[in-house]
């Protein structure tokens, strides 16, 4: 039986960084969807989610080291996170997912999470 984290079953940090970047490029092409980060600079939050996307898949605890506990609906608080901003961010995650040619089981467990976290992101009506 293979206990191999998702971290390392899909390629670890260079893959993590590759969908975040990917990510991002379609979140600063998304003009609704850029609004809701803050930063005129996308590169911390960049940092933000893959640390955290790192630990959450099996990888190192660098987000909890920097950050304490994830807390991602205290976090996103301030923000309104609507159904539509909510498809849009799914979006961009999705895109990015396919554009790293993930094996089916893989990418199956990463899109059901992140489509999990999205729903329940949302705070605010549209």
């Amino acid at each position: 039986m293979d206990d191999a984290s998702l971290y390392d079953r899909v390629g670890g940090h260079d893959t993590f960084v590759t969908l975040v970047a990917e990510f991002y490029r379609g979140v600063a092409s998304d003009p609704p969807l850029r609004a809701l980060y803050p930063e005129t600079d996308l590169g911390p939050a960049a940092d933000r989610l893959r640390m955290f996307l790192e630990q959450y898949w099996g990888g190192p605890h660098t987000y909890s080291e920097t950050r304490g506990h994830p807390r991602l609906r205290i976090r996103h608080a301030p923000f309104a996170v609507s159904p539509d901003m909510r498809d849009r961010w799914l979006r961009h995650m999705n895109a990015a997912l396919d554009s790293l040619g993930l094996p089916e089981p893989e990418l199956t467990e990463f899109r059901d999470y992140v489509t999990r976290a999205a729903a329940f992101m949302v705070n605010s009506v549209d």
